[in-house]
């Protein structure tokens, strides 16, 4: 921490008195920084655990910003630091707000800030893809079930050769079925992709903490184009983020293959991050097991 508040401040010009923690992610963290007199800076530093992360962040949170009706985070600089361990940084601005997480004063400001979320995101759902498909750092001409295949063998073979010890049988069977029934669990769908904020829940957004307003979206996700129905698989089955998803659903409806592709998407996501990472969820993993066996014939 301390050579990274160094680091900072011979960048920036002047003097920080400390680095403040705001969240940490799987290949990330996001500090506030603070000057020598104590006082907040107007900018935030996201820093990357891998080389080429905060290029496609930037790139990403460029489009949505273009496009998009939500405000999302202005990048004001990338480093690219020699510094062991070898690391990047992006230089944002930075907001004032809590975390939507944060339960509203009222119902009736909960429905209000429920409805601000739905219409930013589904002003990035309105920008067709014009058939493209993928991630921010690969993006193919192809229709959204066979990419999404070949992404589950990458997953599969790349899961193959790292044999994390924690993974149990029941675990690669559960992983193998669904691989096996991808033509039943994507049968008769057509729906295209569109533009994607890829990380869709309440901690990656920020909301005025007097009025309950929403403020930004944060934390872009890495698959750029996908159809509406991937951008919900985060949101919670219970509490504030299931009623998120209710509101969603009622503006947007999705295909009723969402019921199940909802926890294969879940399952190969858990299994997307550990190969990434090496970080695994398993309550979530096992909860989407659960939820898809019934799905699996």
């Amino acid at each position: 921490m301390e050579q990274l508040r160094s680091e900072l401040a011979l960048i920036l010009g002047e003097g920080i008195s400390r680095l403040e923690t705001i969240s940490e992610q799987a290949q990330s963290r996001l500090y506030a920084l603070y000057d020598n007199d104590g006082k907040p800076m107007p900018l935030v530093a996201k820093y990357f655990r891998h080389q080429g992360r905060a290029a496609l962040e930037a790139k990403k949170l460029t489009m949505l910003g273009h496009d998009g009706l939500v405000t999302v985070p202005a990048v004001f600089g990338l480093v690219l630091s020699q510094q062991p361990p070898v690391h990047e940084m992006l230089l944002m601005a930075r907001f004032n707000g809590v975390s939507a997480e944060a339960p509203a004063r009222t119902a009736v400001r909960w429905e209000q800030l429920c409805e601000q979320i739905v219409e930013g995101v589904l002003g990035w759902h309105r920008i067709d893809s014009h058939g493209l498909v993928g991630r921010v750092d690969s993006v193919q001409e192809n229709n959204w079930p066979a990419w999404y295949r070949q992404r589950i063998e990458v997953l599969w073979a790349t899961l193959g050769y790292l044999s994390p010890p924690f993974f149990t049988l029941e675990d690669r069977q559960i992983l193998y079925r669904s691989r096996q029934q991808l033509t039943n669990l994507f049968k008769d769908f057509d729906d295209p992709c569109v533009l994607m904020h890829g990380n869709l829940r309440l901690s990656s957004m920020l909301k005025d903490a007097r009025s309950d307003q929403l403020i930004a979206m944060m934390q872009p996700g890495n698959i750029l184009w996908a159809p509406r129905e991937y951008e919900l698989i985060r949101l919670a089955d219970s509490g504030a983020e299931a009623s998120l998803l209710q509101h969603y659903l009622q503006r947007a409806p999705v295909s009723e293959g969402f019921i199940w592709r909802r926890w294969l998407y879940q399952l190969w996501d858990c299994v997307d991050t550990l190969v990434s990472s090496g970080q695994f969820d398993r309550p979530r993993f096992d909860h989407a097991r659960e939820q898809l066996l019934p799905w699996l014939g």
